[in-house]
């Protein structure tokens, strides 16, 4: 996994461990929910977008979300597994780390975009890997 072009951001936020952590459970739950519809153009009918509150999201409520990832994977047999898994266990990592408690509108925004923009993130973080590893799922 490639992290480095978190380091293209300025935002204060996104340099600490929590802000990285809550940006990539952004990115996570984002390609999770494209996985779950058959048009990345209909998102807003995805099981998972309906069940967050943008904007309104607390720690507690995206560690719920976080929580499930491992049986979402499963029940929508989600492609690539093994990087959505990856990622899962990098951004819980990161959101264990030291920094503010609750999400507030950092956070928020943070999460909103790594979900907005979950499918170009996603293959930023994995590049490399996708090409040799995809057909193993």
């Amino acid at each position: 996994m490639k992290l480095d072009f978190l380091e293209d951001f300025s935002d204060a936020y996104l340099k600490t461990d929590k802000g990285r952590g809550v940006f990539l459970a952004g990115v996570l739950l984002g390609y999770m929910a494209k996985c779950q519809v058959a048009n990345e153009k209909d998102i807003k009918n995805a099981p998972l977008f309906k069940q967050i509150e943008f904007g309104r999201l607390d720690t507690n409520s995206l560690k719920k979300l976080m929580a499930r990832v491992p049986k979402l994977i499963v029940a929508y047999d989600m492609k690539p597994a093994h990087f959505i898994s990856a990622l899962a266990a990098e951004a819980g990592k990161l959101m264990l780390g030291e920094g503010k408690n609750e999400l507030g509108a950092e956070g928020n925004f943070a999460f909103t975009v790594g979900f907005g923009n979950a499918t170009d993130y996603f293959w930023r973080l994995f590049k490399k890997q996708e090409t040799s590893q995809e057909t193993e799922d």
